[in-house]
């Protein structure tokens, strides 16, 4: 093994097959780690749902048609009326 990341992982599963508790923590923040990470993405997502139709709104502001305002922003008809009411 000349790689010292495949090296440390091999360490690492060694330790914690040998301590059950060890392996409790790893998998336990091994979890942390990818709900965070989930939340995360999540948030980035809703924020750009929430840009895009900002700027729907404000082509439509402008008197935009629908079809330009969908083709540019690549919501439907149907989330652009859903934004004017």
């Amino acid at each position: 093994m000349n790689e010292p990341g495949l090296e440390r992982a091999m360490d690492t599963l060694q330790y914690l097959s040998q301590d059950s508790e060890a392996r409790r923590l790893y998998e336990a923040r091994q979890k942390y780690l990818h709900d965070e990470a989930s939340m995360i993405e999540a948030a980035k997502q809703e924020g750009v749902k929430a840009g895009i139709e900002e700027v729907a709104k404000n082509m439509l502001a402008l008197n935009l048609d629908i079809a330009t305002i969908a083709k540019a922003t690549g919501l439907t008809e149907q989330e652009i009326n859903a934004l004017m009411k």
